[in-house]
């Protein structure tokens, strides 16, 4: 069965044979930009977080929850060269991020400890909290202050605030966030400049998400 799925995405040209390897090819790309055009992105999201970026002169991003990881739907990057890229489709581990431990938090006490029971948390600093009850008790503070700030947590030199995106019936479907090198900007003084502009944009893209229930329930989906 798998080896018919292969020849069938040979044959419509997503997939090329390479020997006994396959590979793919450059068309499954279609797929990620038809997601995009269809589910109206660039006119929700895409004005608002490229504002934000050109006022503070962050990486500015939008994502969803992927299983353990976050999953970028919207990324503008900012003209400072960091060491971890990023850009659509891009994957970190959701605990080592601002905006996986908002999409965590939010999803209550059932999805937290279903979490927890995957497996171990990723180490990719010696900040990154990968003590299970510490980690609990920073996604408490998520949802009391409903945002979340990360230094140092997924790559050194990284920090990073981000706020919830809920939809029409209240529940969070994405987060957005704000991210800069560390020579930049202080955490304190980025929190306090960036979350309220951070807050102005998920308001404008959630008013624009009731216009666009679709594109709210594709986002919760992820």
């Amino acid at each position: 069965v798998a080896r018919r799925c292969l020849n069938t995405l040979v044959a419509l040209g997503y997939i090329r044979q390479d020997g006994r390897r396959f590979l793919l090819t450059p068309e499954v790309l279609a797929f990620g930009s038809a997601y995009l055009n269809s589910m109206n992105i660039e006119t929700v999201a895409v004005p608002p977080l490229q504002a934000l970026s050109a006022q503070t002169g962050d990486s500015v991003s939008l994502a969803v929850r992927s299983g353990r990881e976050i999953l970028y739907v919207v990324h503008i990057p900012s003209n400072r060269r960091i060491r971890l890229g990023a850009g659509v489709g891009t994957r970190f581990p959701l605990n080592a991020t601002s905006m996986g431990k908002i999409l965590l938090g939010f999803q209550g006490d059932a999805a937290i400890e279903a979490y927890l029971a995957g497996g171990p948390l990723a180490r990719l600093t010696e900040r990154t909290i990968t003590d299970p009850d510490s980690f609990r008790t920073r996604l408490r503070s998520v949802v009391e202050r409903r945002y979340d700030s990360a230094l140092d947590e997924l790559d050194y030199g990284i920090v990073s605030v981000a706020v919830p995106l809920f939809d029409a019936a209240g529940q969070v479907v994405a987060a957005i966030n704000c991210s800069t090198s560390t020579t930049r900007i202080s955490q304190d003084e980025l929190v306090r400049t960036r979350l309220p502009l951070l807050q102005e944009a998920a308001g404008a893209i959630e008013s624009e998400l009731r216009r666009f229930p679709k594109l709210a329930r594709s986002l919760a989906g992820a």
